[in-house]
């Protein structure tokens, strides 16, 4: 169902951007997490969403993918750019509103949008992703170093997840084509959580498909870059601030945030949660079905029916 998609421009970038479905119908914009492409997002969930009467976007970041590679030290940026991308991108494709879906990272971007610029979410919905504003990142960064947590902070990582970077902050970075797919396939395989399946040959073939595309493959790097120019760049009490109908889904596996997802839903008004059974940090193949129906019928109590 893929197409090639187009480069759209938005600011001082471009932003490889693919549609799906009538442009005439409601808008869905899929923002995918942190050093992730926008073909992270399986086919058959875009597919699902489109076949259901949506205009759907999906996208890949600045430094990711196709999208503009940029030299940090020349153009360094915060992840306020990454956000403003989103709201660039709504305004250059001339959507005025649309529901908002976040993974990971993107569902930070989504709730900061939500929070202020209310006027430009439809619905919210949240996929493995942090409550704006808990510090998810400088939770990571004392697990990995083995630090102790202030109260009240987030739930650490999983064990398995802390080990693997750990792992690899000790290892020379991948250098090759070669070597960059088989540390891609070893994380998915964690990211996939404890115990659950994992298909290594359909993610190698994902892999080699990513790391073929990207413009730029050192690049990807500048998101962590740009979250260490500026590690408060969370606004507080955000997530009170969002009125927009929110969905929170959380893999039952979770090993990146886990507990996270009833965090969010706690805080913000009116959320409902949604724990998906043997899913990890990623949308796997069985968990499609089940999050493309919740989101659909979601988006139309939110209103702005599909068509």
């Amino acid at each position: 169902m893929t197409t090639d998609g187009r480069m759209v421009p938005v600011g001082d970038v471009e932003l490889w951007t693919e549609e799906f479905g009538d442009p005439s119908h409601p808008a869905v914009l899929l923002v995918m997490g942190s050093m992730s492409q926008g073909l992270l997002w399986p086919d058959e969930f875009v597919g699902r969403l489109a076949a259901a009467g949506y205009r759907v976007v999906r996208y890949d970041h600045r430094d990711v993918g196709r999208s503009t590679a940029l030299d940090f030290e020349q153009h360094p940026y915060t992840w306020a750019a990454l956000k403003d991308d989103v709201l660039g991108l709504l305004d250059a494709l001339g959507i005025g509103s649309a529901h908002l879906v976040g993974h990971s990272a993107g569902g930070l971007l989504a709730q900061w949008i939500a929070a202020d610029h209310p006027g430009r979410v439809d619905s919210l919905t949240l996929i493995g992703s942090s409550p704006l504003g808990g510090r998810e990142g400088e939770v990571l960064v004392r697990a990995l170093m083995g630090e102790p947590q202030p109260e009240g902070s987030l739930p650490e990582p999983a064990t398995e997840f802390v080990e693997f970077f750990r792992k690899a902050a000790v290892n020379p970075p991948p250098s090759t084509r070669a070597e960059t797919v088989d540390f891609q396939i070893a994380l998915a395989r964690v990211l996939a959580g404890a115990g659950q399946p994992f298909d290594e040959d359909a993610q190698r073939l994902l892999e080699e498909r990513l790391f073929d595309r990207t413009r730029d493959p050192r690049t990807v790097a500048n998101h962590r870059l740009a979250g260490m120019a500026d590690l408060r760049w969370e606004p507080e009490g955000a997530l009170a601030r969002v009125s927009a109908p929110t969905l929170v889904v959380e893999g039952a596996a979770e090993p990146v945030k886990p507990g996270h997802g009833g965090l969010i839903a706690e805080e913000t008004a009116g959320a409902r949660l949604m724990t998906v059974p043997g899913m990890g940090h990623m949308l796997t193949p069985d968990a499609v079905e089940p999050i493309a129906q919740a989101l659909v019928a979601h988006m139309a109590a939110a209103g702005h029916d599909a068509r």
